[in-house]
């Protein structure tokens, strides 16, 4: 497509407002390519803050990032208003020990996290050390704000905070997502484990069993059921006051309030988890996936929804 110069000027303005933008499939939240996950993961080490351009939502946007870069694939990294290239450079650069002056952060201090480890959890840690020699403990933050507690070997750049007497290692990335965290153990009818809270988490995706989604739907504010199967899918069955995800009502739902509650369903609900994910990573902040999708909804809510 021939690039107009309202969309090169638009381009240009995002690139020119933030030092490092990355053009990629998805949100940092939710990466939708194994490409765009490794960028995300690379700068999370080293940068707290970025932007990112989920360039799936916009098909305009994405044809024309093409031509004015001259690249095209996805990610595409722009640094201080200059492309830099795509996940393959930012690893060539990190394997040259490069990419921190790459980016412009070489010799940047990271903030050091406020992290808390109940009395308990520490009971816990200090025993499992025993049978953890030479090792460290780690903790690790994710970008999705996925948890890992363990011990390992210590890395180069570690931070190194204290709690309850216990040495806590993180990498850069989960230092400044970690910040506030409290890692406690709890011993509960279902069992015992870790249970950590952070108040830096985002809002996640929320399921619903079929009866949970029906009384939604039948309360006051009502969310939009948006239905992500297949037009062919959707002409077999579907259920009542949901609507078909097609081009034009995902226009409508990328215009509204962000406060607008959702809730996705599909077949089985795993395309549908997709889906929330990326709207939630749009902004929504009150988004559901409807647990079985259609199929569990016909089997416990309304048998006269076909199945198929």
């Amino acid at each position: 497509m021939a690039l107009s110069e309202a969309l090169r000027a638009h381009i240009r303005t995002i690139v020119d407002s933030h030092r490092v933008v990355l053009f990629m499939k998805g949100t940092r939240l939710s990466p939708q390519c194994g490409f765009s996950a490794t960028a995300v993961a690379m700068l999370d080490a080293l940068l707290p803050e970025y932007r990112t351009v989920d360039v799936m939502a916009d098909p305009t946007l994405r044809e024309g990032l093409r031509e004015y870069s001259e690249w095209p694939t996805f990610p595409q990294l722009y640094v201080g208003g200059t492309f830099m290239g795509g996940t393959d450079i930012l690893q060539e650069l990190q394997s040259q020990g490069e990419l921190a002056r790459a980016l412009g952060v070489e010799g940047v201090t990271v903030k050091l996290p406020a992290l808390t480890i109940t009395a308990r959890a520490a009971s816990v840690l200090r025993e499992a050390m025993q049978d953890a020699e030479g090792l460290v403990l780690r903790f690790e933050v994710s970008s999705g704000f996925r948890y890992g507690l363990s011990f390992a070997d210590a890395q180069p750049g570690d931070l190194v905070v204290g709690s309850e007497g216990l040495s806590v290692h993180l990498d850069p990335g989960s230092a400044h997502r970690a910040d506030g965290t409290t890692i406690d153990y709890v011993v509960g009818s279902k069992g015992a484990g870790f249970h950590i809270t952070n108040p830096n988490e985002p809002e996640r995706v929320r399921a619903l069993t079929p009866e949970q989604a029906k009384a939604k739907l039948a309360g006051a504010n009502p969310p939009l059921l948006v239905d992500v199967r297949t037009p062919t899918e959707w002409g077999l069955a579907r259920i009542e006051g949901a609507r078909l995800l097609d081009a034009a009502f995902e226009h409508e739902l990328l215009a509204m309030d962000r406060a607008t509650p959702l809730i996705f369903q599909c077949h089985h609900g795993v395309r549908s988890q997709a889906a929330a994910e990326h709207f939630l990573g749009l902004g929504f902040r009150e988004v559901y996936n409807l647990e079985g999708g259609i199929d569990a909804w016909s089997l416990t809510v309304d048998r006269a929804v076909p199945r198929y």
